[in-house]
């Protein structure tokens, strides 16, 4: 009688152990969520990028991000706050750009700005950028490449990653 009870003991010892053990690995080998907006260059040429977008305390634009080409870069890390994205892009080597009809300031040099309006009063450029409409998503991938759209100008195409 004292086997089968020993057995029983050990037997729900290893079913508690199982029990806890599920959870634990379950959080360990789960592949985080990425959630974060992100632009990658199919181009053979650096390219040089801007964004600009709607914060708490107004319109922002930042930048330069200079992503080489076949690769990607964050811009902004993270659940995604806003609906609306806005890029402005260059190629360094080409002097061609991905831009868009809505007007925003940018600098010569690495810049984070507050405000769309009086750029050049202010001691800034003005750029057209290209809006996105994420559609509220987490996380959202805006590819440049050298193919033409529609308009003749070069395409950047914008989508969920999931």
């Amino acid at each position: 009688m004292d086997l089968a009870r020993g057995t029983s003991v050990r037997s729900a010892f290893a079913t508690l152990v199982l029990f806890l053990a599920v959870p634990v690995l379950s959080v360990l080998t789960a592949k985080p969520a990425f959630a974060d907006f992100r632009v990658c260059n199919a181009t053979q040429n650096l390219v040089g990028v801007g964004i600009g977008y709607r914060a708490q305390a107004g319109w922002i634009t930042e930048g330069w991000w200079h992503i080489e080409g076949s690769s990607c870069k964050t811009l902004i890390e993270g659940p995604l706050s806003s609906r609306f994205y806005y890029l402005y892009a260059e190629d360094a080597e080409r002097g061609g750009r991905w831009d868009g009809p809505i007007t925003m300031c940018v600098a010569e040099k690495e810049f984070k700005i507050s405000g769309v309006t009086d750029c050049v009063a202010r001691g800034f450029q003005r750029a057209g950028f290209q809006e996105y409409d994420t559609g509220e998503q987490a996380n959202w991938m805006v590819q440049f490449t050298d193919e033409p759209a529609t308009d003749g100008d070069n395409a950047a195409t914008g989508s969920n990653t999931q």
